[in-house]
């Protein structure tokens, strides 16, 4: 029998999912080939919330204003694929770029959440590597999430999130 929790979770990602085809946004924005995007939702939310779940923050929702604004700066990459995190700094973001294989949501996720290692709440700095993608995935504060995947000129992957509120915030700690 599934928990309150999971079936709340199930519920708010098909409630999100519905706003996501009544603003007619295409397959190839979540997802490139052939591929059911509400699958590829669910992926993204699930495996962030797994990651939260794992700190004990709340749940993130999906947000179409998000993933919108993923799209439509995703596109802007399209052609070179570049690791340039969008100007603005209204939302928090997370960006990824695959070479060659077919990425999924969850192996975006994971290499992002895969950052955790490298993260040291006792000192709340990072060793060795970045771990921000991590810390911006399990903020205590960020309620919404919306993402955007799209295969770019060369054939590699490029995703792009967006959180709202934002977090890494200097000094503070995620969770």
């Amino acid at each position: 029998m599934a928990s309150s929790s999971s079936l709340l979770l199930l519920l708010l990602t098909t409630l999100s999912i519905s706003s996501i085809f009544s603003l007619k946004i295409t397959n190839d924005i979540l997802h490139p080939q052939q591929v059911d995007p509400r699958a590829t939702v669910y992926q993204l939310i699930a495996a962030h919330n797994i990651a939260r779940k794992a700190v004990g923050v709340p749940p993130l929702v999906w947000d179409t204003k998000l993933a919108y604004y993923a799209k439509l700066y995703a596109n802007q990459r399209r052609h070179d694929c570049q690791l340039i995190h969008s100007p603005g700094y209204i939302y928090g973001e997370n960006i990824f770029w695959g070479k060659g294989r077919k990425w999924s949501a969850t192996d975006v996720v994971a290499s992002w959440v895969g950052e955790k290692k490298w993260y040291h709440y006792d000192t709340n700095t990072c060793s060795g590597q970045d771990c921000s993608h991590y810390t911006q995935i399990v903020w205590r504060t960020t309620e919404k999430l919306g993402c955007a995947k799209i295969k770019c000129d060369s054939g590699d992957i490029f995703v792009v999130c967006e959180y709202y509120p934002p977090g890494n915030y200097v000094g503070a700690r995620p969770y």
